[in-house]
């Protein structure tokens, strides 16, 4: 996570996956994208904060459980607060997992588990029936729990036959980019922060949440 400085302003990212919050920290503020106004925020996550309860996912959409999760954390904390949702589409499942990505299973997080599962249900499909889609909803809550910008990035695949690479987590190993006949388990971070669902949605947001704390918006 980023330090602070004496101008800083505390922002939250609303996860306590530490693989998430370190890929979403570099992607607020990229080393190949400096930006005298983001380097303002001193980033943090809920890994840091046990004390604060889990918020309930039962939003039946990417962007009504990313809201949730930034506005109740924000409100806990009195701290803005970056939250996302996101998640594996799969054609064939019509959609499924979906918003139950992460607890496809049954246990939240199980990654082995959860891809285990997907597998076995496209067990019968051939390569081109496997078509998927990461997405990825982010919202940003001000200390107050009011939403204060919002962004969706999408990244377009297919399902492979068995996991490939131990980058990442989640269903990376499961998710290939045609073009580049490789999985998000297997491409470099340098790649997959161009390509992924989350990349494209940070690429969108980083101007907006720069424009806010240009405004003094944020403190």
């Amino acid at each position: 996570m980023t330090s602070s400085r004496p101008d800083s302003i505390r922002l939250v990212i609303g996860t306590r996956n530490r693989k998430k919050g370190e890929e979403m920290a570099e992607l607020i503020h990229p080393a190949w994208e400096p930006n005298p106004h983001l380097a303002r925020l001193s980033v943090g996550s809920l890994a840091d904060h046990p004390e604060v309860a889990d918020v309930v996912e039962d939003a039946d959409t990417f962007a009504g459980n990313a809201r949730k999760k930034a506005s109740e954390t924000a409100l806990s904390l009195r701290s803005w607060v970056l939250a996302d949702d996101s998640g594996l589409t799969v054609d064939a499942l019509n959609g499924a997992p979906g918003v139950f990505s992460a607890r496809y299973a049954g246990a939240h997080g199980d990654d082995d588990a959860n891809n285990r599962k997907l597998l076995d249900a496209l067990a019968a499909l051939s390569d081109d029936q496997r078509g998927a889609a990461f997405v990825c909803h982010i919202a940003l809550a001000d200390p107050d729990g009011t939403i204060r910008l919002e962004s969706e990035g999408a990244c377009r695949g297919r399902i492979t036959r068995a996991p490939q690479g131990n980058n990442g987590f989640g269903y990376d190993p499961l998710f290939l980019i045609p073009e580049y006949h490789k999985t998000f388990g297997e491409l470099s971070s340098v790649v997959k922060r161009q390509l992924s669902h989350r990349a494209r949605a940070f690429s969108r947001f980083r101007d907006d949440l720069a424009r806010l704390i240009a405004s003094n918006a944020m403190g």
